[in-house]
């Protein structure tokens, strides 16, 4: 075996792990979020509205151009809405930062790694009225981030 087969099998695997590893949607309890859930903003697999509210979906993609992004970036939604994150493409995940959400609480989790096309992300929308923003961490630099607007009933 060659340095460069040693370097190559090395970059890869770093790769890997730094897009979240290999299995989809892991539910490891080992990994501690960076945001405790709470009963604020339940977010544990498939959700469904309260009676009158609606499915939102968002689609979380890289593009042909190579661009990361979420489509729509801004969303508004009522309280008893379901904000349904898709994968389309790409490796993504959904954050809402307490850093970017000063004085906001009941802050969902960040979510898994999306990774396979089509696997979903369900928020039940149960924040206060006001602005929250998200991102996808590992292209958050890239411009990936959005705008939750929860307006009043």
């Amino acid at each position: 075996m060659t340095v460069r087969h040693i370097l190559s099998g090395t970059a890869l695997l770093a790769g890997i792990a730094a897009c979240g590893g290999s299995a989809a949607n892991k539910s490891d309890s080992s990994a501690a979020p960076s945001a405790a859930p709470s009963t604020a903003a339940a977010a544990t697999g498939p959700q469904t509205p309260d009676p009158g509210h609606k499915v939102i979906v968002v689609e979380a993609m890289t593009d042909d151009q190579g661009n990361n992004v979420f489509k729509p970036a801004n969303v508004e939604a009522h309280r008893g809405d379901v904000i349904r994150f898709t994968l389309k493409a790409g490796v993504h995940n959904v954050h809402f930062l307490p850093d970017s959400n000063p004085g906001k609480s009941g802050l969902p989790a960040a979510s898994d790694m999306l990774q396979i096309p089509g696997q979903t992300y369900d928020l039940k929308v149960t924040l206060e009225p006001g602005k929250y923003y998200f991102q996808c961490d590992p292209h958050a630099l890239l411009g990936m981030k959005g705008r939750l607007e929860v307006e009043g009933d």
